[in-house]
């Protein structure tokens, strides 16, 4: 028995083209949305990470001058011991 064999006739063909070509079309809207989105979310992580950066910049400068603080009272009780 023979298996069936499908005819593919130009017009045929030119609606299989036409298919595809609305599908590749979906998926590029696709795509391009998911860039957007992916653009926005980046630039939300971007602020949220200069603000962390900034928040230890700050805390990092408060122990210094601690510190600093702390070493220069050391050193001025040091010297009225004298």
């Amino acid at each position: 028995m023979e298996l069936a064999r499908e005819s593919w006739t130009d017009d045929r063909l030119d609606d299989l083209a036409r298919r595809m070509e609305q599908r590749f079309d979906r998926v590029d809207g696709d795509i391009g949305g998911l860039r957007m989105e992916m653009r926005e979310d980046l630039r939300e992580l971007r602020a949220e990470l200069g603000a962390v950066q900034r928040t230890l910049i700050q805390v990092g400068g408060g122990l210094i001058a601690a510190v600093l603080g702390m070493m220069a009272a050391v050193i001025g009780l040091m010297l009225t011991q004298l």
